[in-house]
C-alpha cells in the first residue's frame, strides 16, 4: 500500500527542470505565430482588417486578453495597426508612417519638416545569375536568378543615397528598370502589392567609408567625404531573407538617427 504514495506524490509536484520542453512558448506566443501564419497565407492582406478579439478568442479558444496581448506584440511589430473605433488592420508600406520606418537618415534642419518622398532615379534594373555571396545571403544557389537594382535617391534635388539592391528573381519576375522608374509608390508598397511580399524587419551593418569614383558621380561629391555605408538585410515572415541593400549615404545635412525603446 506504502509503494503507491511516491507515485502520488511525485504526481502533485511539477516535473524536473530537466524535463520540461525547451520549446515552450506562453500561450500568447502560440496565439501570435497562429494569426503569423494567417498574415503569411494571405488570408488577411495589406490594409485589410482582420477579425476582432472577440471572435479570434472564439477561433482559436482562448480568452480575449490572450488575444489581446498576441495582438499587441504584433502591433508593436508593426505588422498590425489599430485604430481607434474601426479595429485592427494589417499594417502596410502605403501607409505614410510606415512608409519611411526602415529609413533612419533625417534632415539636420528640423525646419524641414517631415519626411518626404525622395526624387527616385533607376540607374539599371538587371536579371543575372546569382554571385555566391548574393546567394548565401539570400539563401539561393548561384544558379539562381537575382534581380540587381541601382539608383539613385534624392532630397530637394541633391543627390543624397546611392542603393544597390539584390532581390530573389523567382520571387520578382516581371521586375523591369522602366517598371521601377514610372511607379510612384514606396518601393516596399509597390512590392507588397505587386508581388505579395511585405518586408516585416530589417537588420542593418553600418560603417563610415570614403566613396568609389563612381559613387563620386551619381552623389556629386568629391572622394574625400565621408560617407556611411549602410546594409541591410530585409525578412519577410519567418524571418525569411527577402533583400540585400547596400546603401551609400551623404551626412552633410543630414544625419542617421536610430530611435532605442
Amino acid at each position: 500500500m506504502n509503494a503507491s504514495k511516491p507515485l502520488e506524490t511525485a504526481a502533485n509536484q511539477p516535473p524536473p527542470a530537466a524535463l520540461v520542453s525547451p520549446s515552450f512558448s506562453p500561450l500568447y506566443q502560440q496565439i501570435k505565430g497562429l494569426v503569423l501564419q494567417s498574415l503569411q497565407a494571405g488570408e488577411w492582406k495589406p490594409g485589410d482588417l482582420i477579425p476582432s478579439e472577440f471572435e479570434l478568442a472564439a477561433r482559436y479558444k482562448v480568452s480575449q486578453g490572450t488575444v489581446r496581448k498576441a495582438i499587441d506584440e504584433l502591433a508593436k511589430e508593426h505588422l498590425l495597426v489599430r485604430r481607434q473605433g474601426k479595429g485592427t488592420f494589417v499594417a502596410t508600406h502605403a501607409e505614410q508612417q510606415v512608409q519611411f520606418r526602415f529609413l533612419k537618415l533625417k534632415p539636420d534642419n528640423p525646419g524641414l519638416g517631415q519626411q518626404g518622398p525622395a526624387q527616385r532615379h533607376i540607374i539599371d534594373c538587371t536579371r543575372l545569375r546569382a554571385p555566391p555571396e548574393v546567394a548565401r545571403i539570400l539563401s539561393l544557389r548561384t544558379s539562381d536568378f537575382v534581380f540587381q537594382v541601382r539608383r539613385v535617391l534624392s532630397f530637394d534635388a541633391v543627390p543624397t543615397i546611392f542603393e544597390d539592391i539584390w532581390l530573389p528573381g523567382s520571387t520578382f519576375k516581371g521586375l523591369t528598370a522602366d517598371r521601377l522608374s514610372q511607379d510612384t509608390r514606396p518601393m516596399y508598397a509597390m512590392f507588397e502589392s505587386d508581388f505579395g511580399i511585405r518586408m516585416v524587419r530589417a537588420q542593418e551593418r553600418i560603417r563610415a567609408v570614403l566613396p568609389s569614383d563612381e559613387v563620386c558621380d551619381f552623389l556629386k561629391v568629391n572622394e574625400k567625404t565621408p560617407l556611411l555605408r549602410v546594409e541591410r538585410m530585409s525578412f519577410t515572415y519567418h524571418d525569411s531573407p527577402m533583400e540585400w541593400r547596400i546603401g551609400i549615404y551623404r551626412t552633410d545635412t543630414r544625419h542617421y538617427l536610430n530611435e532605442l525603446s
